[in-house]
């Protein structure tokens, strides 16, 4: 717990910080005067403006059910239920993840349904399309939304991230007043994709929108559109029910974000505004804490009017960052009297509108600690990761030394070929060894990552970008000579459809990203040291596979042709890493899988170029 402390003592409490540096930014201030704009002028749609170059929709809180939702509940439904993979990327894929056999990412039936008729609008379709090839002349494109039209907003920007991946202008959603949208499956899979850092739901301190799935989980879309539309003051049994609740859900937070995902639960950024101020938090526990504090000190008239006051708060928000601009001075003097800690929480308190005194204020205090003891432990647990790394490096380095050893010896078979031969049973059993204890300490690094242990910019860090990627580069080829010396392609198919381990993908992708950031340019002056292509030596089967169909079926034209098509197709590939010297010299060598690969190849195609006609 000293390092608990410690980190917490030495950091400032920035939650308050955080808010004001939002309410800088004209973003907040012109989503609201969008979202307005939409609830008079467009009642049951959308709106789009482009402004300080940020391309905006925002959607209207005035939806109407229609007959098709009245008699839809409000049980959540599966997204990947809904078709053509709209949501696929927030779906757990890979064999190897133990986290497969969790509940599925799940929203609220409702909205979903709410969402694909406006998906399925042509009027939505075309604007969208508009939004997206303007998208390069926009600093960000930002979805937005007040109450019902909160909740389109966030799926709409789920939507947008998870089919459209590669665009390459940030996608920011920014909610008022949302109501709760998905179970703790979908929060924990907008962790693994790093998402959370795109959503930020403003939440006033009182409204009883975003609390009341916490009391009616199964409260279908029409009982949601009267609660926002009414406007009326909600009455004591349903008041006292949603505050009870609320308590319930913040006393079981930590068991319900591990739980069977049966719960409503947030994600992402909450800004909780009120008059005189207010706070940002990004840790799931403690936003469900905080909205129950806040909410404790409600009556059921304040539970109705807050939910209308987003623009009043708004404002306020930003006249309180100039204020505090004003007020430096006097806070330069209170950290010269108490740490900066001290002075982050007494100023988080005032823009939450508690008093010291209050009885709330020590669990509203616990609450901010826990969420920066998150983030402490986040970064103790990297540092902790660090060490762990280097008690490794033996594993690799003997790794290292089996491909160096391997490329000097006189059979010229290059280390994947050896191992795949299994031949010095003493010598390949010591590297196996090394390369299961690097599979596990990587497969760790994978899990604490997905569930939120690490910093939010872990996958971009470049130390663990080029760490994660050496490991890939320099053992995966050993996991696919294993895979085909066992035969278990036999079974699976080929590695590159049943074999290959998820923490691979993810690595490659870190580096893809991170390149996507900084394109290289520079051509190598010598070969690479490892081939940057780790899946080589398994398109190297798959071409073997190949060539043999290819040499059997030489006398059915219908079959030889999309054969001779992928032959040609991989030569191609492999051709091209070898001129940009993109392979190690392993793949080179005399007697290695490739060059046996390449000469036989090299025999048939002639035969095969006259044949069909292929040049």
């Amino acid at each position: 717990m000293d390092g608990y402390e410690d980190c917490i003592s030495d950091q400032f409490e920035t939650s308050e910080m955080l808010a004001s540096f939002l309410a800088s930014t004209p973003i907040l201030s012109d989503a609201w005067r969008l979202c307005s704009h939409a609830n008079a002028a467009a009642p049951g749609g959308f709106v789009t403006e482009v402004a300080g170059g940020v391309g905006y929709l925002a959607f209207s809180a005035v939806q109407e059910a229609g007959s098709a939702y009245g008699t839809t509940k409000g049980s959540m439904v599966r997204l990947d239920a809904v078709g053509n993979g709209l949501f696929s990327a927030l779906n757990i894929q890979g064999k190897d993840d133990e986290a497969t056999e969790e509940m599925p990412a799940m929203v609220h039936a409702g909205f979903l349904q709410l969402f694909m008729g406006f998906r399925e609008n042509a009027n939505f379709q075309n604007q969208m399309s508009i939004l997206l090839e303007s998208g390069s002349n926009f600093r960000s494109i930002v979805i937005t939304g007040h109450s019902i039209g909160a909740a389109l907003a966030a799926l709409t920007s789920l939507w947008l991230l998870c089919h459209f991946p590669s665009i390459q202008v940030p996608v920011l959603c920014i909610t008022f007043g949302s109501p709760l949208i998905g179970n703790a499956p979908l929060s924990r899979a907008i962790l693994r994709q790093r998402w959370g850092g795109s959503f930020c739901h403003v939440v006033s301190k009182y409204d009883i929108l975003p609390r009341l799935l916490f009391a009616t989980p199964s409260a279908g879309l029409p009982f949601l559109l009267h609660v926002c539309h009414s406007g009326s003051i909600p009455d004591q049994g349903l008041f006292s029910l949603v505050l009870s609740s609320t308590e319930k859900a913040a006393e079981a937070i930590d068991q319900q974000l591990e739980g069977d995902g049966s719960c409503f639960t947030p994600f992402g950024t909450y800004l909780f505004c009120c008059e005189e101020g207010g706070i940002c938090l990004d840790n799931g526990a403690s936003v469900v804490k905080m909205m129950h504090l806040l909410f404790s000190r409600s009556s059921p008239r304040q539970t109705a009017e807050d939910h209308f006051r987003y623009g009043e708060y708004i404002r306020r928000l930003c006249f309180q960052f100039l204020k505090r601009g004003l007020q430096g001075r006097q806070e330069d003097a209170m950290l010269n009297e108490s740490s900066s800690y001290n002075v982050g929480v007494s100023l988080a308190l005032q823009s939450s509108g508690i008093d010291a005194d209050e009885m709330v204020s020590g669990p509203v205090i616990d609450c901010l600690a826990a969420a920066r003891q998150s983030g402490c432990t986040r970064n103790l647990n990297v540092t902790q990761l660090a060490i762990r790394l280097s008690k490794i490096s033996p594993n690799k380095a003997q790794i290292e030394w089996y491909k160096s050893t391997c490329e000097a010896s006189p059979e010229r078979l290059g280390y994947y070929d050896t191992f795949k031969q299994m031949r010095t049973t003493k010598r390949e059993h010591a590297v196996n060894m090394s390369r299961v204890s690097l599979a596990a300490f990587w497969n760790g690094v994978i899990a604490m990552w997905e569930r939120n242990e690490l910093p939010h910019d872990f996958d971009r860090m470049a130390k663990w970008i080029y760490a994660a990627n050496s490991y890939r580069l320099l053992v995966e080829p050993l996991d696919i000579a294993d895979y085909y010396r066992t035969e278990q392609h036999l079974e699976r198919g080929h590695y590159m459809e049943g074999g290959r381990e998820r923490r691979y993908r993810i690595f490659e992708q870190w580096l893809k990203e991170k390149e996507a950031r900084k394109r290289r340019s520079r051509r190598r002056s010598g070969f690479a040291a490892l081939t940057q292509d780790s899946c080589f030596w398994a398109r190297v089967e798959e071409a073997k596979q190949w060539s043999e169909a290819a040499r059997s079926g030489q006398g059915d034209p219908a079959k030889l042709r999309p054969v001779l098509e992928r032959i040609y197709e991989f030569e191609r590939y492999a051709t091209g890493l070898i001129d940009n010297r993109e392979v190690s010299v392993d793949v080179l060598a005399e007697n290695s899988s490739y060059s046996k690969w390449l000469q036989e190849w090299t025999a048939l195609k002639p035969w095969f170029q006259k044949l069909n006609g292929y040049s």
